[in-house]
């Protein structure tokens, strides 16, 4: 049975077009059902309470995979990633609300505002102003949705009229409905944030960086008269974990200087064409290699993007007690990851979640 200190502690299933994603195995069938099975099963049977799944128009479909992924484990939670541009949010409600109540609750939705190439799929919303105002309409109809009947919404990108979910979500510890995942770094993300999510994600950023982003979301979602339950916090990190610090430090070295090998002069555009939050993380850099005790920013200078950006990276009471730390701070939503997903999302929770279910000294 997964222990209530790791309710909310979740893996990472790539869900990618191409096998290898990020150093990954580069099994053939590696976005195959039985592939992808294996994946969930792994996580389910090791004690993580689900995965991340990610979205992108180049990739398998999301909702799809998690589905049947949910139809072949019994505990397994995904977090589906949707972007607001994929389709209308009454549609959306409805079938996440079916999936959530035949799964007894299992449905956990990671919303993404950012582009993805809109153009091939009909969604020419370019500009991010219009972008989270978007979002913030589509979060708030899908609750609505979830959770009353009959309803009426006019927003300036959406609207319905009289409009029921017939299929009511299933039960969840502290939302009526499946929580609403949420990222971002820029002043109109965390308006989004603040008002409509209910746990927003970071990055990997030092823990200074965090305390002052949920001290700040906390103070805007009052000053926004949030009408929801508290804001939640969440951290996407890769954690490179091994039987010592040396070992650890070793391999976390030897994959940047892999990825030193396959730099090219092309690689720099990504330097430069991020998100704030992505900015945010490739900043690091210059304050150095390593910060707080052991989280490594050297991933950066090699194109490293998201939760690659950068990596906690020790033993397994290390990076433990890492991350009890940005419990302290009120983090208490983790996603965690590291290459070959599949054998280090079981070593991992046979090594490092034990250490997460009692408090770790975190000084």
């Amino acid at each position: 049975m997964i222990m209530d200190a790791r309710k909310d502690i979740l893996w990472y299933i790539p869900n990618e077009a191409a096998p290898g994603h990020r150093g990954d195995s580069a099994r053939a069938d590696h976005n195959g059902l039985n592939a992808l099975t294996e994946q969930a099963l792994a996580i389910e049977q090791n004690g993580w309470a689900g995965a991340l799944l990610g979205s992108g128009w180049a990739r398998p479909d999301t909702f799809t995979v998690a589905t049947a992924l949910i139809a072949r484990t019994t505990r397994f939670e995904p977090l589906i990633a949707i972007r607001p541009g994929y389709c209308s949010p009454a549609q959306f409600a409805a079938s996440a609300a079916t999936l959530d109540a035949l799964s007894n609750g299992r449905v956990r939705i990671n919303v993404v505002s950012g582009r993805d190439g809109g153009e091939a799929y009909g969604d020419n919303l370019a500009d991010s102003a219009s972008r989270y105002l978007r979002t913030r309409e589509f979060m708030r109809l899908l609750r609505r949705l979830w959770t009353e009947e009959n309803v009426d919404f006019a927003g300036s990108y959406y609207r319905v009229q009289r409009s029921t979910v017939i299929t009511r979500a299933g039960s969840h510890d502290r939302w009526r409905h499946p929580p609403l995942y949420f990222g971002g770094a820029s002043a109109a993300a965390e308006q989004v944030a603040a008002a409509e999510a209910d746990v927003q994600l970071f990055w990997g950023e030092p823990l200074e960086g965090i305390a002052e982003r949920v001290a700040r979301l906390t103070t805007l979602s009052r000053r926004l008269d949030r009408n929801l339950p508290p804001l939640e916090f969440g951290l996407r990190i890769t954690t490179v974990v091994r039987t010592t610090s040396r070992q650890a430090w070793a391999d976390a070295e030897a994959k940047v200087a892999a990825m030193a090998r396959n730099w090219s002069g092309t690689d720099a555009l990504h330097l430069n064409s991020g998100s704030i939050g992505q900015q945010r993380l490739l900043d690091l850099r210059q304050r150095g290699e390593v910060l707080d005790d052991n989280l490594y920013t050297a991933p950066a200078r090699f194109g490293a993007g998201g939760a690659a950006t950068t990596w906690l990276v020790g033993s397994a009471e290390e990076v433990a007690r890492s991350l009890q730390r940005y419990r302290a701070l009120g983090v208490t939503h983790f996603v965690l990851s590291d290459t070959p997903y599949l054998e280090e999302g079981r070593r991992q929770g046979r090594e490092l979640l034990p250490l997460l279910e009692n408090p770790v000294d975190a000084h």
